[in-house]
């Protein structure tokens, strides 16, 4: 059966920091680089973390280290009104926007928009109202699991079955484990969800990425799984490719030297554009998973095959033993498998060696 085609997902997230026209260029750079969809955050500063939040060390290392979570975060905010010059960008670029909320607030603007679908990133798998709003209001969604253990995956997918499944009982604990045995409530999440697998460090060290994760979450959930690559360079998505990957999420910059947090863990519109041609590469290698010869192949069966010869010059009525037949290409006449059907027949006319029996 022939694989679906990899998604692929040019993460602009905050690497416009705060400017629409970088934004409005990164859209045109994911879309020159041959990505599906251009990915964004859409976030309230204010409601998304508090006073005392702390950035992460990878933040501060890549921003002022004297600034707050909040006020880094308040600087790359991206305005709702610059989603719309977005949206309509990627509309004439044909390729798909796609952002990810942190507050209800957000999510509610996005769901107002009709997109097609919308991510969940990994530090909201554990926001239970979230994703029950999402799935209440029927969305198809793209959840990451960075820092998840297979049983935080569950529970976040309980919280959706019931939420998709429509169930009476409300909503709560035990409802949401009952909405997770319900085959119906799961029926709705295989048409409605997607897995990331990922691992929520900026830059991911590869010993840390667990490329198994990801194919065990798709044996125990059902679900189609992708790859959130956070790694320098993107050698690991084309793993995650070869292994089943259905997504592949990549940060997108036009500077990996950039002020910001994300940029250190991007690429850039050159590389993005070679990951896309190896992903391309690599979906036609795997193919149907059928061991029969290609056309390509079949030409070069003569020529690489051998077939039964003479290894002597034989005389009609001479009884072949086993030291009068060779292998020797070309493949065109009798397959060596019928080297031993030959043993102890008598030949009817002469042969020169290296004649095809």
């Amino acid at each position: 059966m022939t694989r679906p085609r990899t998604l692929i997902i040019a993460e602009a997230g905050v690497n416009h920091s705060g400017s629409l026209d970088t934004a409005l260029a990164l859209v045109d750079a994911a879309a020159d680089a041959g990505a599906d969809i251009v990915k964004f955050q859409t976030f309230n500063a204010k409601s998304t973390a508090g006073r005392a939040a702390r950035k992460a060390d990878y933040q501060h290392r890549t921003t002022d280290a004297a600034e707050s979570q909040l006020a880094m975060l308040q600087r790359l905010e991206l305005p709702q009104s610059a989603h719309h010059p977005l949206i309509a960008r990627a509309k004439l670029r044909g390729i798909e926007f796609l952002s990810t909320p942190f507050d209800p607030l957000s999510l509610a603007f996005l769901l107002s928009l009709d997109l097609p679908r919308i991510k969940i990133g990994s530090g909201d798998l554990t926001n239970a109202p979230l994703l029950h709003t999402l799935a209440k209001a029927g969305a198809t969604l793209i959840l990451s699991t960075g820092m998840a253990t297979l049983g935080e995956v569950e529970e976040a997918l309980g919280v959706l079955a019931h939420g998709y499944g429509g169930s009476k009982d409300a909503p709560g604990i035990a409802a949401f484990r009952a909405a997770w045995r319900d085959p119906a409530a799961r029926r709705h999440l295989a048409e409605k969800v997607s897995l990331l697998h990922c691992t929520t460090d900026y830059p991911c060290p590869p010993e840390d990425v667990n490329l198994a994760a990801m194919q065990a979450m798709r044996t125990a959930f059902a679900l189609p799984v992708g790859y959130s690559d956070h790694t320098d360079g993107f050698e690991i998505s084309l793993a995650a490719v070869a292994l089943g990957a259905t997504i592949i999420e990549k940060h997108l910059t036009l500077d990996r030297n950039a002020e910001g947090p994300d940029h250190a863990a991007s690429i850039e519109p050159d590389d993005f554009a070679r990951m896309v041609s190896a992903i391309r590469n690599i979906e036609a290698a795997i193919g149907d998973g059928i061991k029969t010869p290609k056309n390509s192949e079949i030409r070069n069966m003569p020529i690489a095959r051998k077939s039964l010869v003479a290894a002597r010059p034989l005389q009609a009525g001479d009884v072949l033993g086993p030291d009068d037949i060779a292998s020797k290409r070309p493949g065109s006449g009798r397959p060596p498998i019928e080297y031993w059907s030959l043993i102890g027949t008598t030949v009817t006319r002469p042969y020169d060696p290296e004649d095809q029996i």
